[in-house]
This record gives structure tokens, sequence and C-alpha cells, in this order.
């Protein structure tokens, strides 16, 4: 608790420790870890919710879900994903996994959930710039197969702001015995 209550003290207010605990000797929360789990919020709507300003990327109107869907099913998989990395990202490769993309829709609000074993800088805005494209109809459902295969960061969407991207999830080797086990190998 006490630790817990420095670390907050000295954090921004949009970050918070809601929990901490001891770790073993020898475990490196960035080098163990199997997979991740990230959410980006869209608020959809005719006006931005004043109480997500800074928390989720509002768009007008509405996307069609099942064209984004379409599009999404597209990254799943192991594959170089240098259309979908920032151009300052220093990975020495782009080869990732994208284990699953779910589009949950609650009401005016439109979560992308992202898990995969790790994710390059910037990924999963720029996935999310380019899902909503798609569901702009700026760019076909298929058009994204044909960005991962040039691998040309350009052909890709945008990148979403920031501030409607969560860190939800970090599954950690099962050796290590800290929190639930990954559903992913």
């Amino acid at each position: 608790y006490r630790l817990m209550a420095a670390l907050n003290a000295h954090l921004p207010g949009d970050v918070r420790v809601m929990s901490a605990e001891a770790a073993p000797i020898g475990f490196f929360p960035r080098h163990h870890a199997v997979a991740k789990r990230y959410v980006y919020k869209i608020q959809e709507g005719p006006a931005a919710d004043p109480f997500l300003l800074d928390r989720a990327w509002h768009q007008y109107g509405k996307a069609p879900l099942d064209s984004m869907a379409q599009a999404a099913a597209h990254l799943v998989g192991e594959q170089d994903f240098s259309s979908f990395r920032a151009a300052e990202c220093s990975a020495k490769t782009a080869v990732r996994i994208i284990f699953k993309v779910d589009l949950v829709e609650r009401g005016p609000a439109l979560d992308l959930v992202f898990e995969g074993n790790r994710f390059l800088m910037h990924q999963v805005r720029i996935m999310t710039g380019t899902l909503v494209d798609v569901g702009r109809g700026r760019k076909s459902p298929d058009s994204v197969a044909e960005i991962l295969m040039e691998r040309d960061r350009r052909r890709s969407g945008i990148s979403a702001p920031a501030q409607g991207l969560y860190m939800d999830q970090v599954w950690y080797q099962r050796r290590w015995g800290i929190g639930e086990p990954s559903p992913w190998p």
C-alpha cells in the first residue's frame, strides 16, 4: 500500500498504480511478456462527448462495423507489419503475431481490441486509423491485405490520436507465476 501511494503521488493524474506485489528475482516485465491487449476507444456521434475529451477519438456519424471487421480479419496472424510501424521505430524486425482483433460496440462507443505477442511503435494507432478509413469508405476491407503485403507505411491510414489508446492487459510467461495465464501459446 505504501509503495502504491508513493508511486501515485509522483505520477500524472491520468496514470495510476492499482496494485503492486513483489516480483521474483530475475523477472523483467518487458522481456517476459508473452502477450498484450490494447484497447482503442472511439466515440461516435454528431458531437464529441465532453466527458470523453482526451479519453477517446471522436468520429462523426457511425462506421459500418461489417466492413471494419472484414478488414480487421486481415491483421490476424503472424506477418510483417512494416506498413503499420512508425518511422522512428527501432525494432529489429516488424514481424509480429496478432492473435485477435475484436470490435466491441457499446452504444455510441466502439472499442477496437487488439491482442498480440508484441507490438511495434504506434502499430495499434496506425491499425486503428486504417480501420477507421475502411469504416468511412476511404479504403476497402481487402485493401488491408494489400497494405500488409506492400510493407509501405505511406499506404496505411493515419496514426489515431494517442488519447484513445489503453494498454489493458499483459500476460507473462507461466514460470513467473504473475497474473492470469495467457490464453495464447
